[in-house]
Order: C-alpha cells, then structure tokens, then sequence
C-alpha cells in the first residue's frame, strides 16, 4: 500500500483549509449581509453561531477525515460498522464537490476579469452608470467569461497535478499570506476616508433598534446562514484536509485557528467597504453588486486608485482561487481512490469534465437565459448555488453530525477520541447532549428556513 502524502507543515493545513473556507463568501456575501442585517448587531450573532455551529461540525469532517485517512468518498468505509449504509453520503459529498465548482470557476474568473480591467484603466473616468454597464457587458459575452473560467481551472488542475506538498501548500501559503497583507493595507486606506466614521460605526456598533426595523428573526437567521456557509462545511471539503495531518494537534483547537481566520477575512473586507460606501455615497445594502459596482467606482475616486483596485480584484482571485485548489483537491483525490489512477491522470480527466461542467453557468446569462430559474435568482448559477447551499451544505453537514455522535454511527466515543488527539482545546464530556441533541435541529431549521425563504 502507498504511503498517503502528508502536508509539510502545521501552518500549511491551517492557510489550507482556512484558504478553503475563506471564498467569495466572506468578501463579498459577508458585507452586504451585514450591511443587509443591520450592520453591527448582524456582525455580533454571526461570531456566536460560528463557535457555536461552524466549530464542532469542522471539528467532525476533520475527525472522519484522520481517522480513516481517506478521502471523503472512501472515509466512511473505513469507519462504519459492517453492513452499515453510511457510505452513500461520501458519493454525495463528490457529487457536491462538482457542483460548487461549476459555478465557482465562473465566478473567479468574474474576479480576473475585474483585475484585468482595473489593472489596464478600463474604468478610468467612467461615470458610475458607466461602470454598472460594464458588469452586465461581461455577463452577455459567453467568450469573455468561458475564456477566464477555462484559465481558472486549467490553473487550479496544474497546481494540484504537481503533487500536494510542493503543489497546493506552497501556492496557497503564499497567496494566503499575501491575501492577509493585501486586506490589512486596504483596511488602513480605508480608516483615511471621509466616511470612516459613519461607515465603522454602522459596521461595528451593534444597533438594535435597527435590527428591530430589518426584523430581529431575518437578522439571526441571516446571521446564522452566514455562519454556517462561510466554513464550506458538509461537502467532505475540509474532511480531505484531515487525512492529510499528523496526531500532533487535537482538531476542536484547529478548527477555531481556521475560524479565527475565516472570520479575520470577512470582518476585514467590511472594514474596507463601508467606509467607502459611506465615502461615495453608495447604499450599503446593494446586495452582490456591492463588488462589481460599489468598488471601481470607489477606486477610480482615491489616489493611486488602479494600483488599489488591481490589488483588491487580485486578492479577490486569491480568495476564490484557495477554494478552488481545496475542492479539486478533495476531486482529484476521490478520483485517485476510487478508479487506481495516478494524481497526474485524475487531474487531466477532472480538467475535462469540470470545464464541461461549466460551461452552463457561463451559458445561463446569455445564450440559455431562461425564466425557469427565476425562482432561485434568475440565472443558472443561482439554481446550482441553490442546490450547494441549501441542499448540499446542510443535509452532509447533518450526516457528519449524526455519524459522529450515534451509535448507529462511529459513536460519539469514537469522534472524542479521535478529535481529542493530540494537544490544544479538547471537547468536553459536557457538550455531548447540546452537540447531539440541540445541534441537529439547529440544521435541520437552517435547511427548512433555506427552503421556505426560497418558495
């Protein structure tokens, strides 16, 4: 039996997983969600459902993830009982895995595009109808966004290919850490501007009587949704990362380093939005436009406005491409597991089909544009982000849950065992009946509430 590759350092499972955790979510949903939630009081409950939610069931993926050192299809074969089903679910978490990326790579390449733009002075001296134009000039040309998703995932296969130390950790520790650095010296930009005293207080004061107007309920339950899908649990995506680190760590203590981090991001790039939102005078509730419209014309107003910009859309493709490396990583893997090949022949066959795969989503807004989706948003990938995040997200995150905690599963001692392994936070006797009992029904309403928002 082959030796199972094994990252190099502690520090590159923690910027790697947190590099698949942190995505497009965090710096683009997280501020126009907070700006949607009310600002502060929003930002206040998504800290606690994250220790309270994200957390353990992180600490569960990386749990089944090392103990059976396997990839997430082949994990709970490894785990279960004899005669036990619990197995499907690891097909699923790939099937989910595939799903996240074909929209995922549209929406990166969305970010190159941007840098691009920015970076050559397309947006120099446009007006801010002019600028709004440009976004939807993108969305109808199938040529322009099949050329960057295609750039996106021949990348994202190449660094994979090369292996997982020398690929994957050393590409993502730098874009990690230059991602962090990136954010911090815009975050300080931000500080100087006219309307950073509006824009910080709205972002950090907690401001119920605000809440009160948006609707207590919408807030928590946004608050919570945030909480939940910013960490990409449920899909086996951080469960890989698991089976690739040594017993040194307990894995409750890991988890917290990664949500520290995650939420380092997303709390930064509200520190470099709303200031300008209230700079420029935009509404800083504008929803996923807030990027690709708020933000150029933001930037074609400040000093060295280009070099600003073309370091925000680069750490933008940073953010998403760290996701990317994470999920077709997990994808290759299960590749590898399942049919015997070699990582360089998983990666060439995976290439092919995620492209193909994508190719729907860059087709939905123009030539397929249809209405059936206009339930979920209007456009294909709304359709293919709903089934991630409300089916995909929740449902494996119950799996991983009830798997870990029942004995009709691995058991709850089985988990403890494993997660406490090795020094750092230990989870204690004492949560068992909140993470067995309490905490499915958390998610359990999370998918509910997901469905019954959306019909």
């Amino acid at each position: 039996m082959k030796e199972r590759e094994r990252l190099g350092s502690r520090l590159g499972f923690i910027l790697i997983s947190a590099g698949c955790a942190i995505g497009i979510g965090n710096v683009w949903k997280f501020p126009y969600m907070a700006g949607q939630g009310g600002g502060g009081a929003f930002v206040l409950f998504y800290l606690l459902f994250l220790l309270i939610l994200g957390l353990p069931i992180m600490t569960m993926e990386f749990a089944v993830g090392r103990a059976s050192q396997k990839s997430p299809v082949k994990a709970y074969y490894a785990l279960e009982k004899p005669g036990q089903k619990w197995h499907i679910h690891g097909y699923i978490t790939l099937i989910g895995c595939y799903l996240l990326m074909m929209f995922y790579t549209t929406v990166a390449g969305w970010m190159l595009h941007y840098f691009y733009l920015t970076a050559t002075g397309k947006f120099t001296g446009l007006d801010s109808d002019a600028v709004a134009s440009q976004f939807n000039t993108m969305l109808s040309q199938p040529q322009v966004m099949g050329f960057w998703m295609v750039i996106i995932v021949i990348a994202g296969i190449l660094v994979c290919s090369i292996g997982l130390q020398n690929g994957l950790e050393k590409v993502t520790k730098v874009m990690m850490i230059s991602l962090l650095f990136i954010m911090v010296i815009l975050a300080i930009n931000s500080f100087f501007m006219d309307g950073a005293k509006e824009g910080l207080s709205f972002y950090l004061i907690p401001d119920f009587e605000r809440m009160k107007e948006i609707g207590i309920i919408k807030t928590i339950t946004g608050a919570m949704n945030q909480a939940f899908f910013t960490l990409s649990l449920g899909i086996g995506a951080m469960s890989i990362f698991g089976s690739y680190i040594g017993k040194e760590r307990s894995l409750l203590g890991e988890s917290l380093n990664i949500a520290l981090l995650d939420t380092f991001v997303a709390i930064t790039s509200g520190l470099i939005i709303f200031p300008a939102c209230f700079t420029f005078h935009v509404d800083q509730t504008s929803g996923p436009g807030l990027i690709f419209i708020t933000l150029p014309n933001i930037f074609n107003h400040i000093p060295m406005g280009k070099l600003w910009g073309s370091l925000f859309f680069i750490f933008m493709s940073f953010a998403a491409f760290s996701t990317i490396l994470a999920v077709f990583e997990n994808i290759i893997s299960c590749g590898m597991e399942l049919t015997g090949w070699s990582r360089k022949k998983s990666s060439f066959i995976n290439a092919i089909a995620i492209i193909l795969l994508s190719v729907p989503c860059v087709l939905g807004y123009n030539l397929w544009s249809s209405d059936i989706f206009a339930v979920f948003g209007g456009a294909v990938l709304d359709f293919e982000d709903f089934l991630v995040s409300n089916l995909f997200l929740p449902l494996g995150s119950l799996v991983y849950l009830l798997f870990c905690t029942s004995r009709y599963g691995w058991g709850w001692k089985n988990f403890t065992t494993e997660a406490n392994t090795g020094k750092g936070l230990k989870i204690q006797n004492w949560m068992r009946g909140y993470i067995s009992y309490i905490l499915p029904l958390i998610v359990l309403f999370i998918f509910f509430f997901g469905l019954y928002d959306k019909f």
